[in-house]
């Protein structure tokens, strides 16, 4: 199994705050023979507005050398886990957890914003010292 990222817990914990059941940790992939670990499988039974719903979590940390380069992984994993589950559990929707800082110091340069509204890429920025979630960008 792949090695947790550093905000890993903290994520889980927002979103347990937040209302989700968390279902899987990690939440296992499988299509035909390959076996891929998404960091966290979630539902959320409580909340009214979200009642039924179905995610599936990648938690991103964004501490590498390069960020740009954590973020090329990112979506590159992205990409495939969202075609994985588009055949496996399509009533899932995928998103990347992100830390606030990072969200705030690196997510808000415009080269990004840009990469990322091209992309469509579904955040859950976390407040990983107070463990809530501060905002879900689809």
């Amino acid at each position: 199994m792949p090695k947790l990222d550093f905000i890993h817990d903290a994520v889980k914990n927002a979103l347990i705050k937040d209302g989700w059941f968390v279902t899987d940790d990690p939440y296992i992939i499988v299509y035909r023979r390959t076996k891929l670990y998404a960091d966290l499988g979630a539902e959320s039974p409580l909340a009214a507005e979200r009642a039924g719903q179905k995610i599936v979590v990648e938690v991103k940390s964004f501490i590498g050398a390069s960020k740009l380069q954590d973020l090329k992984e990112a979506l590159g994993q992205y990409d495939i886990y969202r075609y994985l589950l588009e055949e496996t559990a399509p009533d899932r929707k995928l998103y990347v957890a992100v830390s606030a800082i990072a969200y705030k110091t690196f997510f808000n340069q415009d080269v990004i914003q840009l990469i990322l509204n091209k992309h469509q890429l579904p955040l859950i920025v976390v407040d990983t010292e107070l463990e809530e979630i501060v905002q879900w960008i689809n």
